[in-house]
């Protein structure tokens, strides 16, 4: 039900009919809600592709786009995030529909006045989880500039994630170490430097940093879009790393009646969000991408609240309450079946 602000001729809050209507920056929106029955015309269609092409890099790196744009649109009633994808729609996109695609040295993560990064390039230390990103740090370098933060991101196209600081070394220091989960060393990066004042009040435009992995990930999709061999063994590959990071007892496994359905099984003990996050979102992504799986099953305990929180808001449906499902640790366990499909998971990646 809508509310009525400031009387008749104010805007309203809530949903009435097929009407939204929110307060962005001050201002009164009202929007329509529903899809339409009429067929996309090329334009739509093309519109659709590049929108979904940018909100792939955009959506998982949300905070360095809301620091890296913030300024950018301050005293608007625009967002950061609306901003950031209107310019790259404009600016890093190439291809013609139904074949666009992102031209990543063209990205922008943020965007403003400080004097930006000059030739930056990043490289694999000896450590797997740590990224080294250099700069030239010139001779003639204002003090005023020696103290700026680096910025620093590295996104991974194939998984769809990000890893980045907002606040690193000093400018002057000319260089930084950005730590990435270590399982995924070997996959595919894009990286990006921006500088941020060291009282936040004043950004530069981020400078793309370049990339790792890139003749590895073009030659491994160029053979049949990476199709895996030994499917089971590359699922088993994916417990063992599932089971260091989430919980000890995780069972992750092909359903014996579909090998394109995969089915997870969380022990009950408790698990944090922060720490289930990132490895259940690229196993997923690996699962749908590479084992060709097209349904994913959850089972987990019933009194596991904040994982059955965390599966709802990744777009699991809840599917079924089982009585005394699993018989564990000397006692009967209730458990909870999540489910979601690959259509859904790269649907909701895409918006």
């Amino acid at each position: 039900m809508g509310k009525l602000i400031n009387g008749i001729f104010g805007g309203f809050h809530g949903r009435i009919g097929n009407l939204v209507g929110y307060t962005l920056k001050g201002k009164y929106i009202v929007r329509k809600i529903g899809k339409s029955a009429k067929p996309l015309t090329p334009g739509r269609k093309s519109n659709c592709q590049k929108m979904t092409v940018v909100n792939e890099i955009l959506s998982p790196s949300l905070p360095v786009i809301r620091t890296g744009f913030r300024l950018a649109v301050a005293g608007t009633d625009k967002n950061e995030y609306n901003e950031a994808v209107s310019y790259n729609k404009k600016n890093a996109i190439q291809g013609e529909y139904p074949n666009i695609s992102l031209d990543y040295t063209k990205v922008l993560v943020s965007m403003g006045d400080l004097p930006m990064a000059v030739n930056p390039v990043i490289n694999q230390t000896s450590k797997p989880d740590e990224i080294e990103f250099n700069w030239e740090v010139a001779a003639d370098l204002s003090i005023q500039r020696y103290n700026d933060r680096a910025m620093l991101m590295v996104y991974f196209p194939e998984l769809k994630l990000t890893f980045y600081h907002l606040s690193g070394s000093k400018r002057v220091e000319g260089k930084d170490i950005l730590r990435i989960d270590s399982d995924y060393a070997g996959e595919r990066m894009e990286a990006y430097i921006s500088f941020i004042k060291d009282d936040g009040q004043r950004v530069s435009n981020s400078v793309y940093a370049g990339s790792l992995n890139l003749d590895r990930k073009t030659q491994i999709s160029a053979q049949a879009n990476a199709e895996i061999e030994n499917i089971p063994g590359f699922v088993q590959e994916l417990q063992d790393k599932l089971t260091q990071k989430v919980a000890e007892g995780c069972e992750l496994r092909l359903s014996q009646h579909d090998t394109r359905i995969a089915e997870l099984r969380i022990n009950p003990s408790p698990v944090e969000q922060q720490d289930i996050k990132a490895p259940l979102s690229s196993t997923l992504s690996l699962l749908f991408e590479k084992a060709k799986v097209n349904r994913m099953i959850v089972n987990i305990s019933t009194d596991n609240q904040g994982t059955i929180s965390l599966l709802k808001q990744m777009g699991f449906r809840k599917e079924g309450r089982f009585i005394e499902n699993r018989f564990l640790n000397g006692k009967w366990v209730n458990e909870y079946q999540f489910a979601i499909l690959k259509s859904e998971w790269e649907l909701r990646r895409s918006s």
